[in-house]
């Protein structure tokens, strides 16, 4: 596992570190209605290695709404976000909904 995205372009090398990849995956995944990304350290988690990546997630979403449709709203966001903008395949996007605002 790496800290961050290494991609090989044939100009050269692109080098998205971990912290950026995390503020991809709270911007995305906050399009989702109803979701917001906790605050805390461990809000998310973006395990890289070679061109591939695996996300961890941890939100609150808004009382009343479908928590298996918000997670895969969010889950959908956040892999389509991090192949559009990185080219980065994401292998999974686990979500765990912590609290109800």
């Amino acid at each position: 596992m790496s800290d961050e995205l290494v991609i090989s372009q044939p100009q050269g090398t692109v080098c998205v570190p971990a912290a950026t990849l995390a503020r991809i995956v709270v911007l995305a995944a906050e399009l989702a209605d109803g979701a917001r990304v906790r605050r805390s350290r461990r809000g998310v988690d973006v395990e890289v290695a070679g061109e591939s990546a695996t996300v961890t997630l941890r939100l609150a979403a808004r009382y009343g709404t479908v928590l298996p449709q918000v997670a895969e709203e969010v889950q959908r966001q956040v892999a389509g976000a991090l192949q559009q903008m990185c080219g980065v395949e994401v292998r999974s996007v686990e979500v765990a909904i912590e609290e109800l605002v």
